[in-house]
């Protein structure tokens, strides 16, 4: 049987000579004495990265830095870190409001500053928030008053017990928020401004109204059309019929029983009977007969609600629309200067009355209207229907207003 032989084990060192392995280490002592020959880094690509398994962590070794010593530490890149948030207990945290907008002094010295909203607003459902960020909204952009229609097309804006007893229905058919109007006024007055109920259309309806066809069968209506405006057909209430001059005078009555603390209510120019109206029929004594008697109700039940007028200087007022407002007993009258032909000649009627009213289309009328010390009121109309940018114009043309 064939001896096997035996491998060798380990490296084979045990073969070489003593003598040579002291010469390798002499020779390897003596250049690694050399500080030339203990920088490493010369022999590896520049910014090449030694991974020490151990720690994990990149070193990275540059020929042109000098070696650290040995009681100096490689410095290790790490992404920043950003300092730890402050914990601010929730009941110190501060919402920062913004900065106030420093209107000019001959703006803020106008005892009214207006906008009219019209009773559309309210129809979206508009919540509670909606309503005061709303107010807050006008005042920022340095008005003073809302005008907002709570009336229109014979019928209210909120729920009404006359409307449910004389027409058989509460209000418009429309949607709101039954404390809409009780959030307006109350958000209004926190902010020192003040609410004006506009009853827009005031005597005039069209055939959207849902009193229009019982207004024709029991002959509510004045004969004829009303287009006292180019491309608008109203039809007109007789105020001179008993029920249609109950309705009124109960109305304007239960609505500042209904909301004591409302600043004032305002009809406009829709109070009147236009002279192009078929019969020529004038009714300028009815029409002041009726307006004494609508504002003596009212002032029985709330003398502290101011009865407003936004009409024609008194000159057309009557001779176009029987409108003879000289006699009404009106606590404050603006003046509707929204004709541009005969500006100049309203300017002066409004100047001896509380204040003048314009169209977004007048703006232009702005500046000088704010430095005129002889008008005491602006009123602004949103006729482009967007009111929001409108007072955002109207804010920055005050603010160029020297």
């Amino acid at each position: 049987m064939t001896k096997k032989r035996k491998e060798p084990k380990g490296c084979g060192c045990g073969s070489i000579p003593f003598s040579v392995i002291l010469l390798v280490l002499g020779v390897g002592g003596w250049w690694f004495s050399q500080a030339e020959n203990r920088k490493l880094g010369r022999y590896l690509p520049p910014d090449y990265k030694i991974t020490i398994p151990i720690l994990n962590q990149p070193i990275t070794l540059n020929p042109s830095q000098p070696s650290p010593s040995p009681t100096t530490s490689i410095p290790i890149k790490t992404a920043p870190q950003l300092p730890p948030p402050k914990v601010v207990p929730p009941d110190v945290i501060k919402v920062e409001e913004p900065k106030a907008v420093k209107f000019p002094q001959a703006w803020t010295q106008k005892t009214m500053r207006g906008i009219y909203l019209s009773r559309y607003q309210v129809t979206n459902n508009a919540t509670e928030k909606t309503i005061r960020d709303r107010v807050r909204y006008y005042k920022a952009q340095g008005f003073n008053t809302i005008l907002h229609g709570v009336w229109g097309n014979a019928c209210t804006m909120y729920k009404s017990d006359v409307m449910a007893k004389t027409l058989g229905f509460p209000s418009c058919p429309n949607l709101f928020r039954d404390q809409w109007l009780d959030w307006l006024i109350d958000e209004a007055h926190q902010q020192n401004m003040q609410v004006h109920a506009y009853f827009e259309k005031g005597i005039k309806i069209d055939k959207n109204s849902p009193v229009y066809e019982r207004a024709v069968a029991e002959k509510w209506l004045v004969p004829g059309v009303d287009r006292t405006y180019s491309g608008i057909e109203h039809y007109v209430l007789d105020v001179d019929n008993p029920t249609v001059a109950k309705l009124f005078k109960d109305i304007v009555a239960e609505f500042v029983q209904k909301y004591p603390t409302v600043d004032a209510v305002q009809w406009d120019d829709y109070l009147g009977y236009h002279a192009e109206l078929p019969g020529k029929v004038d009714r300028t004594a009815s029409l002041t007969k009726f307006s004494q008697q609508m504002i003596e109700e009212m002032k029985k039940v709330n003398s502290k609600v101011s009865f407003d007028l936004c009409h024609h200087n008194p000159y057309w007022s009557k001779r176009y629309f029987a409108a003879d407002w000289k006699n009404w007993d009106v606590d404050r009258v603006f003046i509707q200067a929204y004709n541009e032909a005969n500006f100049a000649k309203e300017l002066e009627y409004a100047q001896a009355q509380v204040g003048i009213a314009i169209t977004d289309n007048q703006l232009h009328r702005l500046q000088g209207l704010v430095e005129d010390p002889d008008i005491k009121g602006i009123l602004v109309f949103p006729l482009s229907g967007k009111p929001e940018e409108t007072a955002v114009k109207v804010k920055n043309l005050v603010l160029q207003t020297e």
